[in-house]
Parts: structure tokens; sequence; C-alpha cells
């Protein structure tokens, strides 16, 4: 599966973007994903998960409350709607896809064999 991520930009502390992320070449429906950020210097971290269905989802503790991940199956699409952003979510955000994720091992980067491109997300003070 060819994944491609796009939404990010540059906003104000206390703003709001929306990334999403396209997915073609499988049944995108049957595939759990996952975004994940990276900033410079750092690992790349969990942000969130949803399964395939979309009824299961997972936050890192720095984004609960302020990210929300849904998606489309109808439209192959997979989005996270970031609100309330911070200097300190400045990052390169990826998405990624895998056919079977367990649900124990959905915040590890390695359960997943896909991974977009990534899109820049930069958060001014």
């Amino acid at each position: 599966v060819q994944l491609q991520a796009s939404g990010g930009g540059l906003v104000q502390a206390g703003g709001s973007l929306r990334l999403s992320c396209a997915a073609s070449g499988r049944i995108f429906s049957s595939y759990d994903m996952g975004w994940f950020r990276q900033a410079p210097g750092k690992e790349r971290e969990f942000v969130a998960a949803i399964s395939w269905r979309g009824g299961s989802t997972s936050y890192a503790d720095s984004v609960k409350g302020r990210f929300t991940i849904s998606r489309d199956n109808a439209k192959d699409t997979v989005s996270l709607r970031m609100d309330s952003l911070r200097p300190e979510d400045t990052a390169v955000y990826y998405c990624a896809a895998d056919s079977s994720v367990i649900m124990s091992t959905r915040a590890s980067s390695t359960a997943y064999a896909y991974w977009g491109q990534g899109t820049q997300v930069t958060v001014s003070s």
C-alpha cells in the first residue's frame, strides 16, 4: 500500500491543523493505521492509531485530548485533527499502515510495514 501524507504547515501555538493520509494500492479498509512524528534530533514517536474498522483508537499521552484520529474507508483516507497545538508538537508527521497490528504493539513503529513520506508541522510560540 502506498501512503501520501499532507496538510502540514506553519501555525501559531494554540492553533489547529488537519493532516490527511491518502492510501492506494491495497484494500485500505483492512489496514490498521497510525500517525508518528519525529522532531529534529529525536527518535520517531507514536502519536495516534486507529483500527481498520475505526472502532478502536489510541493516543500518546502528550496529545490526548488535543488530537483526534479518524478514517474514511470509502475515501481511503485517515486524518489527524490537531487542536491546541504547542511548539513541542513541531515535527515531521508520518502516517503508517499494516494489515495486522496487535493492539498492544500499535504504539511501536515496528508494528507497521508501510510508511508515508511525512509532512512538516511547525508550531511557533
